[in-house]
């Protein structure tokens, strides 16, 4: 009986141990799951993947270089009720001189909305070249109805752009913005993936 008796006991502590471990490694998963998204979002911004810009920590010292045209794209998804635009539509900047340009949001809605913007610059290759300063991208705006937001991006295009031979003397290059209702962009980086593409919506006046 007594043998009996150890061989119940070792086998409830093994039991536990395996409980403790797979108890441990479900928390180890659902913090990996919570860590995916930032360093996705870090990842793309540290190396341009998916057309993603990267982030700056300071301006340029260079001379600048030549004229490179950089538009603008602004998109609403989902369920918000949003007019989002850029104060211009396009912009001539020669390479390497920083220059700021606001965006425009408004809930045009009777109802308190929030948001979050994702982003990418196309042709994707030359996203690596594309440099941030200050951008609202992947914060969440809260919009109280008939509430506008002036919204400011700081960026520049790198000099060395002429030095990559996929986009040497390239002319001109589109920044992408789509502001998405809280949680999808979340879902789509989950996913490995970039949003799904949509339709551009133009300003004719190319003003704000």
């Amino acid at each position: 009986m007594t043998g009996a008796a150890d061989d119940r006991a070792r086998a409830a502590k093994a039991n536990g141990r395996v409980g403790i471990a797979a108890a441990g490694l479900a928390v180890v998963m659902l913090g990996a799951a919570f860590a995916a998204v930032p360093f996705y979002r870090w990842f793309c911004a540290t190396t341009g993947y998916g057309g993603t810009p990267l982030v700056a920590t300071a301006a340029p010292t260079e001379a600048p270089g030549r004229p490179i045209e950089v538009r603008f794209d602004t998109n609403v998804r989902g369920a918000l009720t949003w007019s989002f635009h850029a104060e211009k539509s396009t912009v001539t900047v020669p390479l390497g001189e920083t220059v700021t340009v606001n965006f425009r949001i408004e809930n045009t809605s009777t109802q308190v909305q929030r948001g979050v913007a994702a982003f990418n610059v196309t042709p994707a290759l030359a996203a690596p070249h594309f440099m941030k300063l200050a951008c609202f991208c992947f914060e969440e705006q809260t919009l109280k109805p008939g509430e506008v937001l002036e919204a400011p991006v700081t960026f520049w295009v790198d000099r060395d752009i002429d030095t990559d031979k996929n986009v040497a003397g390239l002319s001109a290059l589109t920044l992408s913005y789509s502001f998405f209702p809280v949680g999808e962009p979340q879902r789509a980086a989950e996913q490995g993936k970039r949003p799904p593409e949509t339709t551009t919506q133009p300003r004719e006046d190319g003003h704000g």
